[in-house]
């Protein structure tokens, strides 16, 4: 009599046989997935124009060579810009041609309804890239630059950023160094006894060892940035591009060098190889997964973190009492008061266990409710980044509303950038480690966090410097927390500094991203010539440093812009590129201006080639603001240089 228990897992292995045949062959050949484009809205063609007819020939010439077997096409249709049309395509180095010819087919009707009449577009899939533009080098495109993150984080993150880390740097030397047509490179390596770590790089082939290696830095370096602790990432450049996973998302024989048929093999023998192969792998895959559910069922949730993917509703573990705080700080006595601002003052304090704390007293003006201000401050808590002051916790009894956050000992930028005796302790290695790490922080806070946050009120006060001079920026999140409307994208409840306000704030109150560009471009400025912007009031000379700024650069004197007590510490390239990236932050018009991601990669890799800055908006001191009547104005907590963890305004929009 038939055993029914075993017919029916027979069936069951049968069904799972071929859902893993079918996820084999859907992995690598599946429809691509969109990732990311970029238009970039400064250059566009009319119909029936040549170079329109350019393009039409350029991406039909593409789509021919996009079967090519190393995955990659460059070509150029006409003679001179601005009618000649440049492109190249580039697939993963997994991919066959069939399935690169499809990605690229996909990529150019995509980019084509999303970029119509754009010269200078970018699109990303996920195994494949395509780019054209109306000048003859490709690489004068201003550089882009995008992730992609797998929300769920893994603990030990120390330990498996390492094993990153590590792993990067290896496929780093061997795609570079790759003898084959493709500069591409694959690994699976153990975190755990039952987790591997995934990890794909690949360049352009037509870079040599040293560009490629140039290329994979810059992304490679990026993965802080994106993706620490995160189980998953992508970083995608131009010319390169990187990934990790914890599970296998790449065809791992593809960058194996494929072996010659031995004598008398015969094309059945050849179907009869492909059919039984993938069966195998199957089974194994079966036997393995039976183990691995086995094992893991019960330790699988202890490699997320605790929260990973679940909202914090133990909002109480986060609340201090206010007798803790009190007696960390005194009682609130004026020897520990360290800083005031708009929203309150901020006090240092020290926890039982003897932990230091900066604790902000928020001013009693606001007017949420009890469950509103936690719920505001579990959002903005869970933003984490190693560019970003902690909050730790918050207090919250009678009329109090107070928030407790890390306590940063090196005080603020500002303490050291305008005191003459402290001044000398930053050399150029830390100026240019300040302003990177900085940039890193805004760029997390723009796009990569779980809300999109704009700061603001970017300053060197709000730039606070931890025990190793790195920079760690505060007050982000205060709208949030402190219940400003955040519906209105135009508001005048946000308090700004004079010197660092954009032209589009102090004309229409206005603060899109761009807005934080402009601030962090004055930030630039200020750090690489130890001035501050409001320090200008010459009748006969630059009124504001940004003109200062814009006087040497166009009269070639740049040299003489930077702060004369960095001596011979400076790398010339390094503060002159720096000095560009500032100017091209505080153009006038916020779409001229880079993002933040733009900047990052700029600070990043010298080998890109940046715009040149036009000229930058005057609206940067108090002596020629145009009157604009602000609701700042009339508050008696105006925003002011402090030196360390005190209150400004940010604006929080969500995702």
């Amino acid at each position: 009599m038939v055993d029914f228990k075993i017919l029916i897992s027979l069936k069951l292995l049968s069904l799972f046989l071929l859902l893993s045949l079918l996820n084999l062959f859907s992995r690598s050949e599946g429809a691509p997935s969109y990732f990311f484009h970029s238009c970039s809205n400064s250059s566009f063609f009319t119909t029936n124009s040549t170079y329109q007819t350019n393009l039409n020939l350029l991406l039909s010439d593409l789509s021919s060579n996009s079967t090519r077997l190393d995955g990659f096409y460059k070509t150029s249709v006409g003679q001179n810009p601005p009618d000649v049309a440049t492109g190249l395509l580039f697939c993963r180095g997994d991919l066959t041609p069939a399935a690169c010819k499809d990605c690229i087919s996909t990529a150019t009707k995509d980019i084509q309804n999303r970029c119509p009449f754009d010269k200078i577009v970018l699109i990303w899939y996920d195994v494949c890239t395509l780019r054209y533009t109306n000048e003859s080098d490709l690489n004068n495109l201003v550089p882009f630059v995008n992730f992609n993150t797998t929300a769920e984080n893994v603990i030990e993150p120390d330990r498996f950023n390492g094993l990153l880390a590590s792993t990067m740097k290896s496929l780093e030397q061997k795609a570079a160094n790759s003898q084959s047509d493709k500069k591409f490179a694959t690994a699976a390596v153990k975190f755990t006894s039952s987790v591997t770590l995934y990890c794909l790089v690949q360049c352009t082939p037509e870079l040599s060892v040293s560009g490629c290696l140039t290329v994979l830095e810059s992304a490679i370096g990026s993965l802080p940035t994106c993706c620490t602790g995160k189980q998953g990432g992508t970083v995608a450049l131009p010319s390169s591009n990187i990934r990790y996973e914890l599970y296998p998302f790449f065809n791992d024989t593809a960058s194996s060098i494929p072996l010659p048929l031995p004598r008398g093999k015969t094309k059945s023998s050849t179907t009869i190889i492909a059919i039984a192969v993938p069966i195998s792998v199957a089974m194994v895959l079966f036997a393995i997964g039976v183990c691995f559910l086995r094992r893991t069922s019960k330790k699988y949730n202890k490699f997320l973190e605790p929260n990973a993917g679940i909202e914090i509703t133990a909002v109480e573990s986060l609340q201090f009492d206010l007798v803790t705080i009190e007696t960390a700080t005194n009682k609130f006595s004026d020897d520990n008061k360290i800083g005031k601002g708009g929203f309150g003052t901020v006090y240092k304090g020290i926890l039982p266990n003897g932990q230091e704390i900066a604790v902000k007293r928020l001013s009693q003006s606001s007017g949420q409710g009890v469950g509103e201000f936690k719920n505001e401050f579990v959002l903005v808590a869970k933003l984490q980044h190693r560019n970003l002051v902690q909050l730790l916790g918050f207090c919250m009894e009678g009329e109090e509303k107070i928030l407790v956050y890390e306590f940063v000992p090196n005080k603020s930028l500002d303490y050291f950038l305008y005191d003459p005796e402290r001044h000398g302790k930053l050399d150029w290695s830390k100026r240019y480690k300040i302003i990177g790490g900085f940039a890193r922080g805004m760029l997390y806070l723009h796009e990569e966090s779980r809300l999109r946050i704009i700061h603001c009120d970017l300053k060197a006060s709000n730039v606070l410097l931890d025990d190793d001079m790195s920079p760690k920026i505060s007050d982000f999140g205060m709208a949030k927390i402190f219940g400003v409307d955040q519906t209105q994208v135009n508001t005048r409840r946000v308090v700004s500094t004079f010197g660092y306000m954009s032209p589009e704030y102090v004309m229409h109150g206005k603060f899109p991203t761009k807005s934080d560009v402009y601030n962090f471009g004055v930030l630039i400025l200020v750090i690489l010539s130890g001035k501050k912007n409001t320090s200008f009031y010459q009748l006969d000379g630059p009124v504001d440093l940004l003109s200062f700024a814009w006087k040497h650069w166009k009269d070639g004197t740049l040299l003489e812009f930077f702060d004369p007590t960095l001596g011979d510490s400076y790398s010339r390239n390094e503060v002159i590129r720096c000095l560009q990236i500032g100017l091209l932050c505080v153009q006038e018009n916020p779409v001229d201006r880079p993002t933040m991601a733009s900047i990052v990669l700029m600070l990043n890799s010298s080998s890109i080639t940046l715009p040149s800055p036009q000229n930058p908006a005057y609206f940067g001191t108090e002596q020629n603001m145009p009157p604009v009547e602000l609701e700042s104005d009339k508050s008696k907590s105006k925003s002011m240089p402090l030196s360390i963890n005190q209150a400004s305004v940010t604006e929080v929009y969500p995702r």
